[in-house]
């Protein structure tokens, strides 16, 4: 079957051509996004990512290309012509189609984008159980990355640089020698004294919606989390290391660059933390 997607008002076939060559989001990556699982045909946690959308676009001062409403029945007419029951979904705004100059005219029309695909769950329970290795390397972005941005060049270098390794994921080092996140996930460590910590959600790190709920259940799981930075050195010396994104929730990372966490195997804690939130998401493993 085709990959449907909506593009600008338009249900289309994937590789029909629909962006205009003076969208500012294609010449500019003037626009933002969000990428939501979906189980059962539903989205996980679809409120949590309006909410981070509409804060997105409010940042970057673009309109909002639809109400929030609307926005639910596109995503699913959108998962509903992709006969996707587990699966992701795609959405994207940028600021809208004008003659390229740098500054944007005022009241432009934002162009949406809806994409979903369907994943693999085999890739997810190889992830739980055989975890994954990253490598580090320094933080080139921007200095808002709390926005959801489809600006992601050094991100994708970053995974890239990962790639050229033979290993799935890159953790992002400031300049002070302190993880950021991942090339696309958030980054956690059980440190040496058994405490849960992430960075804080400031300025330099995305604050993930898996993140979010996390923070959410540690009450609940009987942990003591600090948000607080870690270094490198911190993180190799940790009891367990993970990451976390809504595509696979969360990824055990039992090696950085090149040395084993632990025993080199997914950590007790991770495995807690997969248990219940599936159980929050209803996502089947």
């Amino acid at each position: 079957m085709s990959r449907i997607a909506y593009v600008d008002g338009v249900y289309q076939r994937i590789d029909t051509p629909g962006i205009h060559v003076e969208d500012r989001g294609y010449q500019f990556a003037d626009g933002v996004y969000e990428v939501c699982a979906v189980h059962n045909a539903r989205p996980v946690d679809e409120e949590a990512h309006l909410d981070r959308l509409e804060r997105s676009l409010a940042e970057l001062d673009i309109a909002a290309p639809m109400s929030r409403a609307a926005m639910k029945i596109v995503v699913r007419e959108t998962l509903a012509r992709n006969r996707i029951r587990n699966g992701i979904i795609y959405m994207q705004v940028t600021r809208g189609v004008a003659s390229r100059e740098h500054n944007y005219p005022s009241g432009l029309k934002p162009v949406l984008v809806v994409t979903a695909r369907h994943t693999d769950p085999a890739r997810r329970a190889s992830v739980l159980r055989a975890g994954i290795s990253v490598v580090t390397v320094p933080d080139q972005r921007w200095a808002r990355c709390d926005i959801k941005s489809i600006s992601l060049l050094p991100n994708v270098l970053a995974r890239q640089a990962a790639k050229d390794k033979g290993v799935q994921e890159a953790w992002q080092v400031d300049a002070d020698g302190m993880v950021t996140e991942g090339a696309a996930t958030n980054a956690w460590i059980v440190d040496s004294a058994g405490v849960l910590r992430t960075r804080p959600a400031d300025g330099g790190i995305l604050n993930g919606i898996v993140r979010q709920t996390i923070i959410g259940l540690v009450d609940e799981l009987g942990l003591t989390l600090e948000e607080r930075a870690f270094s490198v050195e911190e993180a190799l010396s940790a009891r367990e290391c993970f990451s976390t994104a809504s595509t696979l929730a969360v990824f055990p990372v039992v090696n950085i660059d090149g040395q084993n966490i632990g025993d080199g195997k997914p950590g007790a804690v991770a495995r807690q933390i997969v248990n219940r939130y599936d159980q929050h998401s209803f996502i089947e493993i």
